[in-house]
C-alpha cells in the first residue's frame, strides 16, 4: 500500500495484496484511489494488518484487476515487502523499522541521484 505526500500533487493509491501460499503469487484483493484508498489504509490499520508505503509501486499494483496475481516482474518487489514485515508484531506495531528510504540519512543520498 501506498501514501504519497498531497502537496506534490499526487494522488494517494493503496494496493491490498494477499497471499495463501497455494496460489502461484500474491494477488490484488483491494486497490483504490483518494477516499478509496484512505479507507483501504484504514481497514488494514483497523485489523492490525501492516502498511508498506511505496507509491510507484501501489501505481503498478493498482493497474491489475482484483483477483489477478502479481506478475513475475514484480515478485521481488513484494518479496521485500514480505521480508520488511517479518518482524512485524500486531500486538506492538512499533516493532516496525523503518525502511532503508525513509531514513533520513538515505533521503539526503538519493537527493543528487533524483
Amino acid at each position: 500500500m501506498s501514501r504519497s505526500n498531497g502537496s506534490q500533487g499526487k494522488t494517494r493509491r493503496a494496493v491490498a495484496l494477499q497471499y495463501g501460499g497455494a496460489e502461484g503469487a500474491p494477488v490484488v484483493v483491494a486497490s483504490g484511489m483518494g477516499y478509496l484508498a484512505e479507507k483501504i489504509i484504514e481497514v488494514a490499520a483497523d485489523n492490525g494488518v501492516p502498511v508498506y508505503e511505496d507509491n510507484s509501486l501501489a501505481t503498478m499494483l493498482s493497474q491489475l484487476q482484483l483477483g489477478q496475481e502479481i506478475p513475475e516482474a514484480l515478485y521481488q518487489a513484494v518479496v521485500d515487502i514480505y521480508i520488511y514485515f517479518l518482524e512485524f508484531d500486531p500486538n506492538d506495531p512499533d516493532t516496525l523499522k523503518k525502511r532503508p528510504a525513509e531514513q533520513p540519512e538515505a533521503q539526503e543520498d538519493n537527493k543528487e541521484g533524483v
